[in-house]
């Protein structure tokens, strides 16, 4: 038994990039295109970004490091990647990310999908891709994050 396929026009652009924690994130494809598998999203974040340690308690994520190199810490190991490489942040294990490079690109799988809504819901709409990024209220993100399963485990990795 296999799905019907979604019809790529559904999932071709994704949407507009939004900035989040300082970097610019799009969804490339909602849970809203895969009945609710799995969602796809990009992240495009500068050197020394980083996001704070943290746990999926529903979904299990998957990066794909797209370009540049990143320092993904998944509970106590650590992963050094560049362009084409890929890790796995189990749900229920605490895991960040460290930008090494002057920039990087990184798509994020998330199953099931749904934690996508929590990214938008806390953005903010880039205007001009040549920007800086939105200010943003870390402790509003974070007391939104409960109600996705979310929770912040620490501060997060420095170089």
């Amino acid at each position: 038994m296999s799905a019907d396929p979604v019809p790529s026009s559904a999932v071709e652009h994704g949407t507009s990039p939004f900035w989040f924690l300082g970097g610019q994130t799009r969804i490339l494809v909602p849970g809203s295109a895969t009945n609710g598998a799995v969602s796809v999203l990009e992240f495009a974040d500068r050197q020394n970004h980083a996001t704070p340690l943290h746990i999926h308690d529903g979904e299990d994520e998957v990066w794909i490091v797209l370009e540049g190199e990143v320092s993904f810490f998944v509970a106590d190991q650590r992963f050094d990647l560049q362009a084409g490489q890929v890790a796995h942040g189990p749900r229920g294990l605490p895991h960040a990310y460290l930008v090494r490079s002057e920039t990087s690109l990184i798509a994020a799988t998330f199953a099931p999908a749904g934690i996508e809504e929590w990214f938008a819901g806390n953005g903010s709409p880039v205007a001009d891709l040549a920007e800086a990024p939105a200010a943003f209220d870390i402790g509003a993100i974070v007391a939104s994050a409960e109600a996705f399963r979310l929770r912040v485990a620490g501060p997060p990795p420095s170089a």
